[in-house]
């Protein structure tokens, strides 16, 4: 009885291993190329590259060819016809609208009071350099043209840490979760042009980031090619930055995610199909206008094969031959447009394309010339619903840039700041009555502080700096006790 159970076990453990080994995520040559075929393919990386170029108003309307099918079913291109091409730059606006108003003011690092956060938030905006912001509106293009954003995180040659924006589809996360937070490999795929002798050339370049290595390769074909002269310094194996003379690893993927929303959807995809819409229906009211098919022609002995060949003739020449000159002729009826209609469906578009887009609504019938703070906060409550979604996107995105400078600052001797809290603040750009805001802070005085109504106030922008000026100019006036009150004089009484 017990060899049967000997033979049970031996046999589950057979099973086990070949489910391993077929199982196992282990990430082969093999693998990488197939993952770079279904990403190149896939509908994330084509909704990226729709958003670009949405952003740059290349949309679909600009490829748009007016064709009919002959009698045998081909398909000819109407090239006679009037094709106006209007390409409007709906969601550009929409775009810079969202980043001007999240990210075009200097943003704040809080922590708490004592000297060594003091310290730690100097050297955080030492490292991060004067270009930050700057460098968080890239990320927000990026990640609302592409739904996600990647900054890469290195040291360079002088051993400054550099951070650097890479475009998102050039990479392909592999993450760990499904809720995407903790990222496993990530692959960059990019093509560069070299000369081999006296011919330019394009590569496809490969590189696969782990927590703790990093491979170089070329792209040929199906094949991967190790990278011999990116893999090797001499004479041993390259990692993630160099430390003096010797290779290191930051323990992590020196990738950042910084997304545009939970679901890393870029914002064409709300608005694309409407975008579309506008664009044709103002495009055919042009064609229309312009086209003489705006009258519709009653030929009688017409000498000609069809209908397109006369239309052909009509707009080439301006003339038409007529087999009988008695009974032969060509007759008019003029259309009516029903221009209302027409503009009634422009304007439900325009109201679409604002409500799908979460943009400001700046509808002067709703909130008049001068709105008030609450009609302000209502016409910009859209816009702040996306935006609080990519804050707390990029704030996620900040913490884990947290942790290179942290580990940066250790290795380079300045410090050990690991267990140091540190947020950032987006301060948003938002238009506002400044008679009221003014006439609230004067009525506030004597309720909350100076400093507080100094950082409310509309024409102040630093609060440090105009504290300064406060002081400087109080000193230069004096104390008021100081102030010799004017002597009556005795005449003045009669």
């Amino acid at each position: 009885m017990w060899i049967k159970d000997v033979i049970d076990k031996i046999r589950k453990g057979v099973k086990a291993g070949m489910i391993a080994v077929k199982e196992s995520n282990a990430l082969t040559d093999a693998r990488v190329v197939r993952l770079i075929s279904e990403f190149e393919a896939s509908p994330e990386r084509e909704w990226m590259m729709t958003g670009e170029r949405y952003y740059q108003v290349d949309n679909d309307i600009l490829s748009r060819k007016i064709t009919h099918k002959d009698s045998r079913g081909n398909v000819i291109e109407e090239s006679y016809k009037a094709n106006n091409k209007l390409a409007h730059g709906k969601y550009k606006n929409q775009v810079d609208e969202k980043i001007a108003y999240l990210l075009s003011k200097p943003v704040t690092f809080k922590a708490d009071t004592s000297d060594n956060d003091s310290r730690y938030i100097e050297r955080l905006k030492d490292l991060l350099g004067k270009n930050f912001q700057y460098l968080l509106s890239s990320l927000g293009y990026e990640a609302s043209n592409k739904g996600i954003a990647w900054l890469h995180v290195y040291i360079d040659r002088n051993g400054q840490l550099k951070t650097m924006v890479i475009p998102a589809e050039q990479c392909i996360p592999l993450w760990t979760d499904r809720t995407h937070t903790e990222l496993d490999t990530l692959i960059r795929v990019y093509r560069t042009s070299v000369w081999e002798y006296d011919q330019r050339k394009t590569v496809t370049n490969v590189e696969v980031w782990t927590a703790d290595s990093v491979t170089y390769y070329r792209l040929q074909g199906q094949m991967l090619i190790l990278d011999a002269d990116k893999m090797t310094d001499n004479g041993g194996p390259v990692a993630h930055y160099k430390a003096g003379n010797l290779w290191e690893t930051w323990g992590k993927v020196p990738f950042i995610a910084f997304k545009n929303n939970r679901i890393e959807k870029p914002d064409i995809k709300f608005v694309k199909s409407l975008i579309d819409g506008y664009d044709l229906g103002r495009s055919e009211a042009a064609n229309y206008v312009e086209e003489v098919k705006n009258l519709i022609y009653v030929l009688k002995g017409y000498g000609g094969e069809n209908v397109s060949e006369f239309m052909r003739t009509l707009n080439d020449d301006r003339a038409i031959v007529i087999d009988d000159p008695e009974e032969g002729g060509v007759d008019t009826l003029t259309p009516q447009m029903d221009i209302t209609a027409l503009r009634e469906h422009y304007e439900q578009l325009k109201r679409d394309i604002v409500e799908c887009g979460q943009s400001v609504n700046k509808d002067p019938d709703k909130f008049g010339n001068a709105p008030s703070g609450v009609s302000l906060r209502f016409m910009y409550s859209d816009l702040d619903l996306k935006c609080n979604l990519m804050e707390t996107e990029f704030k996620y995105g900040f913490e884990q840039l947290l942790y290179f400078v942290d580990t940066y600052l250790s290795l380079t001797g300045q410090g050990n700041f690991e267990k140091i809290e540190v947020d950032i603040v987006f301060n948003r750009d938002m238009a506002i009555n400044e008679s009221e805001m003014i006439q609230n802070c004067n009525n506030s005085k004597g309720t909350v502080s100076d400093e507080t109504i100094l950082a409310h106030h509309p024409y102040v922008s630093d609060i440090e700096e105009e504290k300064k000026r406060l002081n400087e100019q109080k000193a230069n006036e004096g104390p008021s006790w100081d102030i010799v009150p004017p002597i009556k004089d005795d005449n003045d009484d009669e």
